[in-house]
């Protein structure tokens, strides 16, 4: 991309592992912050996490990193930790969900920068430890998850809480930053995970819900509050969305279904312009549809489709989506170190009509050296003696 992205000259010291934290900085590089990552000399907790490529390196860890520096110590040394001080000091913004080491604490860290922006990922609000999968059982969406009738929690594969937590962590720290724009004052940010996933439940309704009336039941794939679900097709499977009086008589129209509809709604006394009666009906009007779906190819469902407002997909499984990437614009072909070539996304923000293809993530401590130099003003001595010491890794 040329020009210049929103976040050129920001520095962004970033001490995390697992997916939110790893995220929220490499959201910040891919808007243009210099984001330094800095790991203990050898790698932290995720540095060899699945998936594996078939070199056996993380395809997660250099996922979560692309366009990031990396920088190496040994945090558990007072030499490291205040090597990694000084560069929060230089740097003036930190990211972590890093446990909290002498020196390295929000206090300690605003007696050499006033102006300090400490983002902190907690896992309760309390401190307590958490993670995406335990949250989301909290939360109760395993119980809403599955098909109907199912009697015991069903997980779900995304870490939702880990991805929004990782977003307000980037979100929070741009706003702390144009706070310290406008007045020149620092600020500490938390952002708990349990917290994050009981915003959204709250925020989505189904809090309130629960109490005003009853927690919601397992639905399977059908969509809840309107007309939308699976059907299986000649060769295939499509999920099929109503959400607008518009896309219902897109859809009626278009599989020629419009007299037995019409016919139900006498029958039962409905009106399928509203939402809420296409919901409560949702079995008897599936069973109309899917005798349309069902005799019909995806192509051939396509076909029928296209040019209308209904919202609709066929359903595909990694390996098919994998195999189409070539023709996806936000995918570029990255030959990442120790992993080699392959298709990754670059940032899904667009400024503009420029395109910004993914950068490499750095191997372990790539740019100690260079980051040491740059930031620190350290000497080639001075670095030296500290990795002598073993106060940093090699870069």
């Amino acid at each position: 991309m040329t020009g210049t992205l929103p976040l050129d000259g920001m520095r962004v010291v970033e001490l995390s592992s697992f997916v939110a934290t790893p995220l929220g900085g490499m959201t910040l590089a891919q808007l243009g912050a210099d984001v330094i990552r800095v790991d203990q000399v050898g790698g932290g907790p995720d540095i060899d996490r699945w998936p594996l490529a078939p070199s056996g390196r993380s395809l997660y860890w250099a996922g979560l990193n692309k366009g990031k520096r990396s920088v190496t110590v040994d945090l558990r040394s007072p030499e490291g930790r205040e090597v990694v001080a000084g560069l929060v000091a230089q740097s003036g913004t930190v990211l972590t969900n890093a446990p909290q080491r002498p020196g390295l604490g929000y206090e300690e860290l605003k007696a050499q920068r006033a102006d300090l922006i400490h983002v902190q990922l907690q896992g309760t609000r309390e401190g307590g430890n958490a993670v995406d999968y335990t949250v989301n059982a909290a939360m109760g969406f395993p119980s809403i998850t599955g098909p109907s009738g199912h009697e015991t929690p069903v997980n779900h594969a995304l870490p939702a809480w880990d991805v929004a937590c990782g977003l307000y962590m980037t979100v929070g720290l741009l706003a702390a930053e144009r706070h310290r724009l406008r007045t020149g004052e620092g600020q500490s940010l938390r952002v708990a995970l349990q917290d994050v996933a009981l915003a959204t439940a709250g925020n989505l309704g189904f809090l309130a819900e629960a109490q005003l009336g009853e927690p919601r039941a397992r639905l399977g794939n059908h969509l809840f509050g309107d007309f939308g679900r699976d059907f299986v097709t000649a060769d295939g499977r499509v999920m099929v969305a109503v959400l607008t009086a518009r896309h219902w008589r897109d859809l009626v129209e278009a599989t020629g279904l419009g007299e037995v509809t019409g016919a139900l709604e006498r029958a039962l006394d409905a009106d399928f312009r509203r939402a809420g009666d296409r919901y409560r009906h949702r079995e008897a009007l599936g069973g109309v549809l899917a005798s349309w779906f069902a005799p019909r190819t995806c192509a051939q469902v396509a076909d029928g489709l296209t040019g209308t407002s209904v919202l609709w997909s066929r359903y595909r499984d990694f390996a098919e989506v994998a195999a189409g990437l070539s023709d996806e614009p936000l995918m570029s072909v990255l030959d990442q170190p120790g992993i080699g070539p392959h298709l990754a996304p670059g940032s899904p923000v667009r400024i503009g009509d420029a395109s910004s293809p993914p950068a490499p993530a750095p191997t372990l401590g790539e740019h100690t050296d260079e980051v040491l130099r740059e930031v620190l003003s350290l000497s080639p001595e001075r670095i030296e003696a500290l990795r002598e010491g073993g106060a940093i890794g090699a870069s």
